[in-house]
């Protein structure tokens, strides 16, 4: 098994930064790591997302594994790469950036919504699926496919917060993708970094009792 896959069941939560500005990024990461988060994604429609990742994988390396978010494609894929990141989280399915990461021994974690798509993806050699946007299709949906899907690893991303979080899994999801619910921007942006950790505990904390 991949090693980010062990991680990724393992902790259960990938925390999403969309949007982050950079001044801000390196206190965001800490405190989301004080709080007991071990995987974050920066999304590569952020600005600087590449330099971002690449001085998280330094200061950050030990204590959290740093993948790129938001790659829909293999020119952002190469970025993402160069820049260090050690998973790649899609909202789409390519499977020219599956075929990219596998080569280079990078879990690949396209985004899916139908059973079709879920199966394109694990033949094509992803390790886990992201289903997008679970918030949407609902708790329900997830239960269903689940069924004649039981096999293939799913991050369960959209609509979950701490009142919703346990029903994610027991519905039968691996892992959830967290963004704002998770790492609230307004307070990133005001120093409430204290507010940022508590909330990452509180959601680790969900995990580690279901």
């Amino acid at each position: 098994m991949n090693g980010m896959l062990e991680l990724l069941l393992e902790h259960k939560i990938v925390a999403i930064l969309r949007g982050i500005e950079d001044r801000h990024a390196d206190a965001a990461a800490q405190a989301l790591i004080d709080g007991g988060i071990h995987m974050m994604e920066i999304t590569m429609n952020t600005e600087g997302a590449a330099a971002m990742i690449e001085r998280w994988r330094t200061k950050f390396g030990a204590e959290a594994a740093v993948g790129a978010g938001t790659v829909t494609d293999v020119a952002l894929a190469e970025q993402a790469v160069a820049a260090g990141a050690q998973f790649l989280i899609s909202p789409n399915l390519d499977e020219d950036v599956i075929a990219f990461g596998r080569e280079r021994g990078l879990s690949v974690w396209p985004g899916v919504m139908t059973p079709t798509e879920i199966v394109k993806a694990w033949k094509a050699g992803a390790d886990a699926v992201k289903i997008f946007p679970m918030g949407t299709l609902g708790i329900g949906y997830l239960q269903e496919i689940r069924g004649p899907l039981n096999e293939i690893p799913m991050i369960a991303t959209g609509g979950v917060d701490l009142h919703n979080i346990a029903d994610y899994f027991k519905a039968g999801a691996n892992a959830v993708g967290m963004g704002s619910k998770l790492v609230n921007l307004d307070w990133v942006r005001e120093g409430k970094f204290t507010q940022v950790t508590e909330r990452a505990r509180q959601f680790v904390e969900a995990v580690r009792a279901l």
